[in-house]
């Protein structure tokens, strides 16, 4: 029989949300006046009444010279020209393939948006259209780039760097896409033994770094091998740190992912979950990421 773990309710002090990056954030409630002054520009997930900016969502006030909007602290993937995504294919299609991206419409991955097996650059004939089922089918995970936004705002991506692809072993992590921060890339290969893709659409994919890059398979190509016990305990040790992190409202990146990877190591992997383990490495991973802006 499975052990089960017992705990008594207690009351734990707020975790001081405080702190972020960048400065003191403002967070306001749909209907908080964000300010009188009419000097400020409108800008997304606000409105005026009686010369008043006045939130209409629940999230961060961000100030950009005059313009003044709200980042909605939950919301669906808006997406952006260059933006890294990690998405699941949904249906296969005449020329193309439907994608979930966390946003509100799929999004489309045409083939004539791909490389084919090999990385060659050739017309898709109606052979590769017959094949499309081969490269990619219903349910297999891909990373991405976006390549335009149409006027519905759906997105349509493209994986014509050998850098995208099919994803093969590996864990994914569904977060709030306002929580993943911008940076120049965001595929990194951490020390600790794995690699992670954070998607601006809020999937973020963890997988064992691999001993060597395979240019000639153009990306659909998977390793089905099995997975030593050591990379599955760092991949299961970063994806409960992950969450520990959102729980908590931290910016997702890959230093404060290795902070907090680096907090948990005194505690066993299913403890980090447990709110008073949560709390304590969160606080660590934080101050050591004042410790380094400071």
């Amino acid at each position: 029989m499975a052990a089960v773990t017992m705990r008594l309710p207690a009351v734990r002090a707020p975790l001081d949300s405080s702190a972020p990056r960048g400065g003191e954030k403002h967070l306001v409630a749909p209907g908080d006046t964000i300010t009188t002054d009419t000097g400020y520009m409108r800008g997304h997930g606000t409105y005026v009444e009686d010369d008043r900016l006045i939130a209409s969502v629940a999230g961060v006030v961000e100030r950009v010279n005059k313009l003044v909007c709200v980042r909605a602290l939950k919301a669906r993937y808006n997406g952006e020209i260059g933006d890294i995504v990690v998405g699941r294919i949904t249906e296969v299609q005449q020329k193309r393939w439907k994608v979930e991206t966390n946003s509100r419409l799929d999004s489309v991955l045409l083939l004539s948006s791909i490389n084919l097996p090999g990385g060659e650059l050739r017309r898709k004939s109606a052979e590769d259209e017959l094949a499309m089922r081969d490269y990619l089918q219903e349910g297999d995970l891909i990373s991405a780039e976006v390549q335009s936004i149409f006027s519905d705002g759906a997105v349509s991506l493209h994986t014509r760097s050998l850098k995208y692809g099919k994803l093969a072993q590996g864990v994914l992590v569904q977060v709030s896409p306002s929580l993943v921060k911008r940076q120049k890339t965001h595929f990194h290969d951490l020390p600790c033994g794995a690699s992670v893709i954070l998607g601006n659409n809020g999937f973020i994919w963890i997988y064992p770094t691999p001993e060597q890059k395979d240019d000639e398979a153009g990306g659909y190509t998977t390793n089905l091998e099995p997975v030593p016990l050591s990379d599955r305990e760092v991949i299961s040790r970063l994806r409960n740190c992950i969450v520990a992190l959102v729980t908590h409202k931290m910016m997702l990146f890959d230093t404060s992912i290795l902070y907090c990877y680096e907090a948990s190591l005194p505690h066993q992997i299913k403890d980090i979950l447990k709110p008073e383990v949560t709390e304590e490495i969160v606080l660590e991973a934080r101050q050591r990421l004042l410790d380094l802006e400071g």
